[in-house]
């Protein structure tokens, strides 16, 4: 029998949001490789599994590969945890999920908790259109860079961040995007579950008056609008396509008047046949 990776989503607070399914396959594989097996041991004893257990982590995951891989070329079958939620997700697994796949062996998925869905959907936020990036760099320079690039792009963006750089965060948020909403989850599924909404700065208000709930570690919602495009920049664009449409086809000036421009190519092809349509009438 061929061997089978399953990638298993394990609670992130709540022991019972363990899925059926993941209790089958924990209870049914030969080994159960842990992001940190003392922890993982704590919901197998919950579950009343005991598994032999292989440590996994950021540290030791480039020599574990070639051992799972010989495990899996014996027909065992393995389940991947990480200490909480969905492995992979700002969590240790890529090298060894891309290296088992080149080997030709199956990865399956068990799906079940995590803690970036979870927050998105008791939000409130647009979810029509989001983006995860994960912590963002620990220097102040290279993670205020990392938010002036988000700033340009619309849409419901998703972080993590710790207790101790929280604050730094919010400030740099309040520098760049200070329209932008937020909301703040964290202890999710847990006892003390909170949310916290608002601007940059009133969820900094919040911690400045209560200084008790900035402690845990954080997922960060951020709804940032689409800027508008320069007005000018737009006239410009269509002026410079009338120009080349008049001395070539329509394909070819749109394509160009993007180019030089920098205009948005939908609109400005909207653009061109509204003119192709009007010069025919």
């Amino acid at each position: 029998m061929s061997g089978v990776l399953y990638i298993v989503a394990t609670p992130i607070g709540n022991l019972d949001d363990i899925t059926l399914r993941a209790i089958e396959v924990l209870g049914s594989v030969d080994l159960v490789a842990a992001e940190d097996t003392r922890h993982s041991q704590h919901l197998m004893a919950h579950l009343g599994l005991r598994k032999k257990m292989l440590s996994l982590h950021e540290h030791n995951e480039q020599d574990r590969v070639n051992q799972i891989l010989g495990l899996l070329a014996q027909g065992q079958q393995i389940a991947l945890v990480s200490d909480a939620g969905t492995p992979l997700i700002s969590d240790p697994g890529f090298p060894l999920v891309r290296a088992v796949i080149e080997a030709g062996y199956k990865v399956t998925p068990i799906p079940g908790v995590s803690s970036i869905i979870a927050a998105l959907s008791a939000a409130g936020l647009a979810t029509d259109s989001f983006s995860y990036h994960g912590f963002l760099a620990h220097k102040n320079a290279d993670r205020l860079t990392r938010l002036q690039a988000l700033k340009k792009i619309g849409g419901t963006h998703v972080l993590l961040e710790s207790t101790h750089r929280i604050e730094r965060l919010l400030e740099q948020i309040d520098e760049l995007m200070p329209a932008s909403q937020l909301v703040l989850a964290k202890e999710l599924t847990k006892r003390h579950e909170s949310f916290i909404r608002g601007t940059a700065q009133q969820c900094l208000q919040i911690f400045s008056d209560d200084p008790l709930r900035k402690k845990g570690e954080f997922v960060v919602l951020m709804y940032h609008p689409a800027p508008e495009e320069d007005e000018s920049v737009r006239l410009n664009a269509q002026k410079l396509l009338q120009l080349l449409m008049a001395e070539m086809p329509l394909k070819k000036a749109v394509k160009l008047a993007v180019e030089i421009s920098g205009g948005k190519k939908n609109e400005l092809y909207r653009q061109a046949l509204l003119l192709s349509e009007n010069e025919q009438t």
